[in-house]
């Protein structure tokens, strides 16, 4: 059984399933070399939900793991020399590692692995990158002959999705390189088989007052300004004229908070709901019959879009998602609107609130499509590239 070696920064709910899936299926011998040390299990403050978090759901169990040495004076994943692990190419050839998988290239110990293990090891890459975001063009130039530089040492890029495969290309990645990997949550976690999930949620919007033929349009996340909850706020008032009792749930915290909540002030029909841990997810995204993504800028992805669907959602994200060529099917099960036009958005959102058995055929077909990125896949992609050639 060849050996792989998974270079990644710290555990999150989105990883640890794979890793625990990959161990479980056993046709790789997998350990993960977690660079950010071991301090990062503590709860820590996260500056986007500006809150103490530390996930509850068990995210080191099934596989094996280590925590490297990390002796960066500031730790952590938000600036490139924030990981620095002296001993971690050579942790990883003492383990014997057939192929290195490595998460991300912006750290100081993540780019020194890449170049380490050049034409040492089969040398594997995930990340989920885009130029979804525009950029002046000359530091868009620079910045993909840097990262000419930085996959030309990689056997195989494994990529999410269409923007990220595109955005491999310009990176002058050629097709034999590339190895499809779907972006994919633990979609098993989200299924209702029992329909518990969903009478906490009606119990749950009951205590909200919302009425149980109403509309609920669903926002999840960091409450910035980029997020562009605003949207939803400023737009809900223009629905007022529809059939069905339109409401809006907000669920987060963040730095914009105060000013979202001064917006929708007076408004009852405008509901926010603090930060809620992974447990609870499952039933967040039962309060919404269509959950809304507004980004205005830039989402490499936005993983919630997955969740959102396993969970049986209408979706209507912006097309600053990445997500949103490859899982919002225009009328199916969704929508996809211009970031910077609210009358595309109001449009769009206004078919699916004028009826509600729309919003529930929409979400059906979400949690059939969704099916179609599982993490069975990305298992397979890996196991493909480790064991072929």
């Amino acid at each position: 059984m060849k050996k792989l070696a998974v270079i990644t920064t710290h555990p999150i709910q989105y990883n640890a399933p794979l890793f625990e899936l990959l161990a479980k299926r056993g046709k790789l011998d997998v350990k993960v070399f977690y660079t950010w040390g071991s301090d990062v299990l503590e709860s820590k403050y996260d500056p986007g939900f500006q809150r103490e978090v530390a996930w509850d759901i068990p995210l080191l169990e099934g596989y094996d793991y280590t925590f490297v040495n990390n002796v960066a004076k500031q730790r952590g994943s938000h600036h490139f020399f924030g990981i620095d692990n002296p001993t971690l190419c050579s942790e990883i050839s003492a383990w014997d590692a057939d192929a290195v998988l490595v998460f991300g290239w912006s750290f100081k110990s993540h780019l020194k692995a890449i170049r380490f293990f050049y034409k040492k090891k089969k040398l594997l890459f995930r990340g989920d990158s885009t130029f979804v975001a525009a950029q002046p063009w000359f530091k868009s130039l620079i910045r993909q002959q840097f990262l000419k530089f930085v996959y030309r040492h990689v056997d195989i890029c494994l990529y999410v999705g269409t923007n990220n495969r595109n955005y491999y290309k310009r990176c002058r990645v050629v097709d034999t390189k590339l190895l499809f990997a779907p972006h994919a949550v633990d979609n098993d976690r989200f299924y209702d088989c029992d329909g518990n999930y969903q009478l906490k949620a009606d119990k749950w919007k009951a205590e909200l007052g919302i009425e149980p033929e109403a509309v609920t349009l669903l926002f999840a996340g960091k409450l910035t300004k980029d997020k562009n909850a605003q949207l939803l706020i400023d737009t809900l008032p223009l629905l007022s004229g529809t059939h069905f009792p339109v409401h809006l749930i907000i669920v987060g915290n963040g730095e914009f908070e105060t000013s979202l909540k001064s917006m929708a002030a007076g408004n009852t029909h405008i509901h926010f709901v603090p930060f809620q841990n992974q447990a609870m997810m499952p039933v967040v995204y039962r309060l919404g019959d269509i959950f809304v993504m507004p980004t205005l800028t830039s989402d490499t992805w936005g993983l919630a879009i997955n969740e959102a669907m396993a969970s049986g959602r209408a979706v209507v994200v912006s097309n600053r998602c990445g997500a949103a060529v490859d899982l919002v099917k225009e009328g199916k099960n969704g929508f996809v609107f211009n970031s910077t036009d609210p009358v595309d958005f109001r449009n769009k959102i206004l078919i699916l609130c004028q009826d509600k058995n729309l919003c529930l055929n929409m979400g059906a077909i979400s949690g059939e499509m969704i099916k179609k990125w599982s993490l069975l896949q990305v298992a397979e992609a890996i196991e493909n590239a480790v064991n072929i050639g």
